[in-house]
């Protein structure tokens, strides 16, 4: 392997770093001051009053909302290519082994059930 081979791979990799930074700063000089005003804080679409710092305070919020959301689309994400192509994987007419493709997404959806047992014991799925 020569490095000519990687060069477009390298190119575009700093370019979408020039380009990231650019955007970075041009905001920052560009961009108002924030300040924190009592309507910043004021609860906007879901109606729920805000509290606290949401990066540390561990209690039921929004990084939960966030993390169910990310527990059924990685799901989906990872079964769909799996679950379309089931039963040619089942009766062997691709490269994949079976037992192992079963063994992968047993693992894979349990991981997930631990997960969704999870925020049922936070409380997210309980409607108020």
């Amino acid at each position: 392997m020569q490095f000519s081979e990687y060069f477009i791979l390298v190119f575009f990799l700093f370019l979408g770093a020039f380009i990231a930074a650019c955007a970075i700063i041009i905001g920052k000089l560009l961009g108002f001051a924030s300040k924190d005003t009592k309507n910043k804080f004021a609860p906007y679409e879901c109606g729920m009053e805000t509290y606290g710092n949401a990066r540390i305070q561990f209690k039921v919020g929004y990084y939960l909302f966030a993390l169910l959301f990310l527990i059924f689309d990685i799901e989906v994400l990872f079964l769909f290519p799996i679950l379309t192509q089931f039963k040619m994987i089942m009766a062997g007419n691709t490269a994949l082994n079976p037992v192992i493709v079963f063994a992968n997404l047993t693992i894979f959806v349990t991981v997930l059930t631990f997960g969704l047992a999870y925020a049922w014991k936070k409380g997210i799925l309980k409607w108020e």
